[in-house]
């Protein structure tokens, strides 16, 4: 049978909040910074294989067991091209949990949330400061996928592609 985690009635905070219930029992989640982020990634769309975006409002045994098969330890005995797609599918889950508008790039207002929220535990850190992690990683980002740029250039943001290297 089906044993469906709920979202709640459509979009809004109302819905966030049955969506976190779920998981709010889980104790490895309770002071992780980006708890909300890894929550959300169990619902994704591209997460669940179901599509190039969007949200599921609920999820199902199944479901779930897709979103973990993410986890699961790199098993030595398989091939070598195995690995390697094993390596490439946790990296993906990793890169859509930045990606939160599904455009397919980590544009640095993205980025900055998530280093945003990743720091936002430690008191000794600003937001000023954290934003000027964020956008000095990105800038790292841009000379090894774009290289020299241009100085009217704009680096619009890490590919998945960009995300590998």
């Amino acid at each position: 049978g089906r044993c469906p985690l709920r979202v709640g009635g459509g979009a809004g905070a109302r819905g966030q909040d049955r969506l976190k219930e779920n998981f709010n029992n889980v104790p490895d989640l309770e002071l992780n910074p980006i708890r909300s982020k890894i929550v959300r990634a169990f619902f994704d769309n591209r997460n669940l294989r179901k599509g190039p975006s969007g949200l599921a409002d609920e999820i199902n045994f199944e479901d779930f067991l897709t979103i973990m098969s993410y986890f699961r330890p790199i098993d030595t005995t398989m091939g070598e091209e195995q690995v390697e797609l094993s390596r490439k599918e946790k990296l993906r889950f990793l890169f859509h949990m930045y990606d939160s508008d599904s455009d397919g790039r980590i544009t640095l207002e993205e980025y900055r949330n998530v280093v945003e929220e990743l720091l936002s535990g430690n008191p000794h850190i600003e937001k000023e400061s954290a934003r000027s992690i964020a956008d000095g990683a990105m800038m790292e980002a841009a000379s090894v996928c774009v290289g020299q740029m241009e100085p009217d250039q704009v680096y619009e943001g890490i590919t998945f592609e960009d995300f590998l290297k």
